[in-house]
């Protein structure tokens, strides 16, 4: 092989090593994970099934055709006398699996108190959530959310709701779910009481689950509407996310470029990835200027700024 050849086959084969290389590193680039993924808060869509405009099991359906979201959170408000139907809840899974949409969490309300000051009230709340549990095990999900909400004063709930998460994180630990706890009025607003009840807790399978909008701790009893009494969204934020199974992404309004009014998401985001957090964040519209689904997407394009 002449030397000329030889240099002209070294120089080629150099080229396509750094060609390899090169599509190489743009691959690892292009699948490179950001450190969470979008999921969909059926409450987002409350107003439609509320008016039966949208059923439960069309839900998972929606949120991959409509939205191209294949992560979904329910609220068991919209299939509430169903948890024990294993036939529904076959159909929901066949829907999910037929739409290649996976079923994260299940947010519980309407159970009773897990804070409640009589120990036979909080009792009968844990009991009230197992189903809920086993419900959430059959669809796949890896969580309920529930609420720490009781009477009395702050220590007093605080200890009830340690009591009352403690026995049903027990249960939902046989199964594998994980239980948390949404900031979500009172007591549970307020981001240093919450993460207090979760240290108290102690327990692996229990977290929380941080809402940007969900930080009023008192309203205006005759016009609910109105906050009288709010924490600090980016304090109680950092306070809840050394917890945090999910987050909940509130919006209820944005500017001409789409960014959200009421939250700085800049901020808060940068306070999500400094945690270390990774997993769902779940879309949670409830805006009334725009339409959900306009809602939705809007929000979802906003979340999308902040993948790495």
């Amino acid at each position: 092989m002449s030397s000329n050849r030889r240099q002209f086959l070294q120089q080629m084969s150099g080229l396509a090593a750094g060609a390899v290389l090169g599509q190489n590193v743009f691959a690892a680039e292009t699948v490179k994970k950001s450190f969470f993924e979008i999921s969909l808060a059926q409450w987002s869509l409350h107003k439609a099934l509320f008016a039966k405009q949208l059923d439960n099991l069309d839900f998972p359906e929606k949120a991959k055709n409509d939205f191209g979201i294949s992560v979904v959170e329910y609220v068991n408000v919209f299939f509430k006398d169903k948890a024990k139907d294993t036939s529904y809840l076959n159909e929901l899974l066949k829907r999910c699996r037929d739409n290649d949409v996976k079923n994260h969490l299940i947010m519980c309300d309407g159970e009773g108190n897990l804070g409640a000051a009589k120990d036979a009230d909080r009792l009968i709340a844990v009991e009230n959530h197992y189903k809920w549990v086993d419900a959430a095990k059959h669809l796949g999900c890896a969580t309920i959310r529930v609420n720490a909400a009781g009477e009395g004063s702050r220590s007093a709930v605080a200890k009830a709701a340690v009591d009352g998460l403690g026995r049903l994180s027990e249960y939902a630990d046989k199964v594998g779910i994980n239980v948390i706890v949404e900031n979500h009025g009172s007591y549970s607003s307020d981001g240093s009481w919450l993460a207090g009840v979760m240290k108290e807790v102690n327990k692996k399978n229990v977290g929380t689950l941080p809402d940007f909008g969900n930080f009023c701790i008192k309203r205006d009893a005759s016009n609910w509407m109105t906050c009288l009494e709010s924490y600090d969204r980016y304090v109680g934020t950092k306070e809840l996310m050394p917890f945090a199974k999910g987050v909940s992404a509130k919006t209820y309004d944005f500017d001409e470029q789409g960014n959200c009014i009421e939250t700085d998401y800049n901020k808060i985001m940068k306070i999500v990835k400094d945690s270390g957090f990774k997993g769902y964040i779940g879309i949670e519209y409830e805006g009334d200027k725009l339409s959900e689904e306009e809602g939705i997407r809007k929000t979802k394009a906003l979340l999308e700024k902040f993948k790495d």
